[in-house]
């Protein structure tokens, strides 16, 4: 974890993260609802994606800087300027440049976490992702079961919430399961130097 506080919300405690997952896919979820009742999603589905890529870049993380999931490809923000040399930039893109160490560089039970948590989520996105490729090789050969004109629809209904899974899922696992954060050491509490009866 990189940041432990939401909106002012502290963030350190397991149900905490839980809650605040909960209350984004249920925003989500209204949001989903909301576009396909106006319009199908046929001009919603972009604004409805955008808003969880958002929710998703500033609130989980994990695919930039900010957020609560340290940045996946262990890159912090950038704190010095790109070099202006073509040799220089050819040492900083090869690696070869000298770098300070990296706060945000990824350990390795965070690197096995990342991919752990990876592997879960797109197992499930994997299901949806046949599912999509049914309804789509039923677009072009119609079973005689399904109504003329619901496929496109299914589609529809399928392919965003499929989309804003893979954009969340990984960084919403990571918020879920990670235990309470252990308070740092000037947060803890001096012991009482007289006993309370």
């Amino acid at each position: 974890m990189r940041r432990t506080t939401v909106l002012g919300f502290n963030m350190e405690k397991q149900s905490a993260r839980r809650r605040l997952v909960v209350a984004v896919y249920t925003l989500l979820a209204a949001l989903v609802a909301a576009g396909w009742l106006l319009d199908r999603f046929h001009e919603s589905g972009i604004y409805i994606y955008f808003a969880a890529f958002f929710l998703n870049y500033f609130v989980f993380g994990g695919y930039g800087p900010s957020g609560m999931v340290k940045p996946f490809n262990g890159k912090g923000p950038r704190t010095q300027p790109l070099p202006s040399g073509l040799i220089e930039l050819e040492l900083y893109a090869t690696g070869n440049l000298a770098q300070p160490p990296s706060p945000c560089r990824n350990d390795e039970r965070e690197l096995q976490r990342r991919d752990r948590v990876h592997y879960q989520a797109y197992q499930g996105i994997t299901v949806l992702l046949a599912l999509i490729w049914i309804l789509a090789m039923w677009e072009n050969h119609p079973p005689h079961f399904i109504p003329e004109g619901l496929l496109p629809a299914l589609l529809y209904l399928v392919v965003l919430p499929a989309i804003l899974l893979a954009i969340t899922l990984p960084q919403a696992i990571i918020l879920w399961t990670e235990p309470d954060l252990a308070p740092e050491p000037e947060d803890e509490p001096e012991p009482a130097l007289h006993p309370t009866p």
